[in-house]
């Protein structure tokens, strides 16, 4: 019998509370502030920010706000990040049986996991995950707009975009399986310029096109994952949110850039800007 294993949270008390009851009470503060009006569509797949709460949670609860109302119809998420810590070539994926936050543990989907296990991109590593905020921060919201869950967590690093899409196909799964792409947008620029650069990248995300590099986005890679089944699988993005720090916190000397999108099926898509 396997000995259950458990990677506990990194961030709590830097990236987002520590304390349940105060953590609980900033997403919910957050996901009221975003709700909007009732009767969206069932989203397939977001993409999110990554950062501290303070500064990027208002724009990734644009996003989770939508899944309030499929609360019990998402069974499995995949959750896709960038590696900031860890060097990986390929996809990581964790040995660990759960991920903890100071809400609670939240299983790991084991089973979808070894769909995958054999994939020459998939490596496992514990270490990928031990520190990486960029899924982590996702997790705190996920517990509060869902009901149970497992969790399919992928740590990408160097890998294509096709490697990537031929992960996300494998678990794609139906209406039960939510993909989420952790990523923030351009980095430590002034207020205009950071707003230019990720006008123009929003724009090719709605245009289902490819980003170039990681200036751009520091989830490029599994952005473009998700964009390479997106076109395949017909989907359609919708731009949620688009601010930066400088809109959050107040600083505009150097800022990081925020964007929340929700892909839909075609039949679903409502497409405006936000």
């Amino acid at each position: 019998m396997s000995v259950a294993r458990t990677r506990e949270p990194a961030v709590a008390g830097l990236f987002y509370p520590e304390d349940a009851k105060s953590l609980a009470g900033e997403v919910e503060a957050l996901l009221h502030e975003a709700r909007r009006k009732a009767g969206r569509p069932r989203p397939k797949a977001l993409i999110v920010p990554h950062a501290g709460y303070l500064y990027s949670g208002p724009i990734a609860a644009s996003a989770y706000a939508l899944l309030s109302e499929h609360r019990e119809g998402f069974r499995r998420v995949v959750l896709a990040g960038p590696c900031h810590r860890v060097a990986v070539r390929g996809i990581a994926i964790p040995s660990v049986s759960h991920f903890a936050t100071p809400l609670g543990v939240i299983p790991i989907d084991r089973a979808a996991l070894a769909k995958i296990e054999g994939l020459p991109q998939i490596v496992i590593s514990d270490a990928a995950h031990r520190d990486e905020h960029a899924l982590e921060v996702q997790l705190p919201f996920l517990q509060r707009v869902l009901d149970d869950f497992s969790l399919a967590p992928l740590a990408v690093g160097f890998a294509s975009p096709q490697e990537v899409a031929e992960v996300f196909d494998c678990l794609w799964g139906g209406e039960e399986t939510l993909i989420v792409v952790s990523s923030d947008l351009s980095h430590y620029h002034p207020y205009e310029e950071a707003r230019r650069r990720d006008t123009a990248t929003v724009r090719e995300i709605e245009r289902l096109g490819l980003l170039s590099d990681h200036e751009q986005a520091c989830g490029a890679t599994p952005i473009n994952g998700l964009i390479t089944v997106a076109r395949a699988k017909g989907l359609v993005p919708e731009l949620l949110d688009l601010r930066n720090s400088g809109d959050t916190s107040g600083d505009r000397l150097q800022v990081v850039g925020y964007a929340s999108f929700a892909f839909f099926e075609a039949k679903d898509a409502l497409i405006h800007h936000a």
